[in-house]
């Protein structure tokens, strides 16, 4: 897998995280099916709290990578729009400390939890704070995990739904990975207004199974620069995607590979004086025409500098790109164009989970368990919750 062997994997501690970058296809599928499956059920919790109230409130929240689910998915979802919904991303850990900045007693609200383990002190308490002031409160969990409190706590609430993730989805290593691509669809299948199709989800499936095949020669190439700054950019929903993307660097790296994000405009605007010669930039270039704009500008602009490396990734082969970046990856394998930029975004996402996976191992780092001084932990330690009044 990613040109790791067996060996490998298995004396850095890194058998899970490894297994569980490259079963995400296969997870994809399986959680296409069960969705399917489920979904006119699902349409139908959703749609009657849609008819039942003039506007609906859709938070989506969670903690850290559960967070930039929603993140990611809002500016989508807020495009296609056409109803008395209002979409927003706020993560548990702003809920928890100001819960009257984001919680209003008179508007209805659907709270979306996105989850791996379901019991995060923040995610469960955003829970209790919203039933206690919001008066028409509804809930969606979409976990991994069947066991967490977040899915035991709703098990007898008609005022809410759970959908659960594959079983594999539930990673074992400390970074999210598989979870947050499965969390992510899952959100999107349930909430887009367009119509989602095993069609369309076939075609991401196809591409993310030929990324996974042919990325590891391209990932060792960039690993030769021996880089310690990351810096991705993005726009729009691509610019979100870019928090995970660093978050992911920064975890599997144990922080010694210092990793920002930031949007392709907002660049210029003081964070660019992070780069220097150990740096690369990595670009997640939009597939829309206009967005691509802006896009390229940054891109021209950072390859004149002349100073640090820059990785760009698009849907296909872009010859102005290539001529201008270091290491240019496209993600489309299949002939016809991916429709917007979210399926984009899962296929970008792949590569920068296999690059901090790659980087994580030539620093000589455990990616199963990245701090193993027990700094940061799978599910968050230390979180004291205070009764709200």
């Amino acid at each position: 897998m990613f040109n790791i062997t067996e060996e490998q994997m298995k004396k850095q501690n890194a058998v899970h995280t490894t297994g569980e970058i490259h079963q995400q296809p296969a997870v994809w599928e399986e959680l296409v099916e069960d969705f399917f499956a489920q979904q006119a059920s699902y349409k139908e919790f959703l749609n009657a709290i849609y008819e039942k109230h003039q506007s609906v409130r859709v938070i989506f929240t969670g903690a850290g990578t559960s967070a930039f689910v929603g993140d990611t998915l809002v500016p989508e979802l807020a495009r296609q729009n056409n109803r008395n919904i209002q979409f927003e991303s706020i993560p548990t850990t702003d809920i928890v400390s100001n819960p009257t900045e984001f919680f209003f007693k008179d508007h209805p609200t659907i709270l979306v939890s996105f989850a791996r383990s379901g019991n995060s002190p923040e995610s469960v308490a955003s829970v209790s704070l919203g039933q206690e002031i919001i008066d028409d409160f509804y809930q969606v969990v979409i976990t991994c995990n069947k066991d967490g409190l977040l899915a035991k706590n709703i098990l007898a609430d008609k005022n809410s739904i759970t959908l659960l993730m594959p079983e594999k989805s539930n990673d074992q290593s400390l970074a999210m990975t598989s979870s947050f691509t499965s969390m992510i669809i899952a959100g999107f299948a349930l909430f887009t207004d367009n119509v989602f199709t095993k069609e369309v989800a076939k075609q991401v499936i196809e591409s993310a199974t030929s990324l996974i095949e042919n990325l590891g020669d391209s990932i060792d190439n960039i690993l030769e620069s021996d880089f310690e700054r990351v810096v991705y950019l993005g726009s729009g929903l691509l610019a979100q995607l870019s928090h995970e993307a660093a978050l992911k660097m920064l975890e599997l790296s144990n922080g010694q590979v210092v990793a920002i994000h930031e949007s392709s405009l907002g660049f210029r605007h003081g964070p660019k004086s992070i780069l220097n010669d150990q740096s690369i930039v990595v670009l997640f270039v939009s597939q829309n025409p206009y967005t691509r704009k802006y896009d390229l500008d940054i891109l021209k602009e950072l390859a004149a500098a002349d100073t640090f490396k820059i990785i760009a990734l698009t849907e296909t082969k872009d010859d102005e790109v290539a001529e201008l970046a270091n290491w240019h990856l496209t993600v489309n394998s299949g002939t016809n164009p991916l429709s917007n930029d979210f399926n984009l975004a899962l296929l970008y996402t792949i590569f920068a989970q296999t690059l901090a996976l790659k980087k994580s191992l030539q620093l000589g780092i455990t990616p199963d368990n990245p701090s193993p001084d027990g700094l940061i932990s799978r599910v968050v330690k230390g979180v004291t919750i205070y009764d709200y009044q």
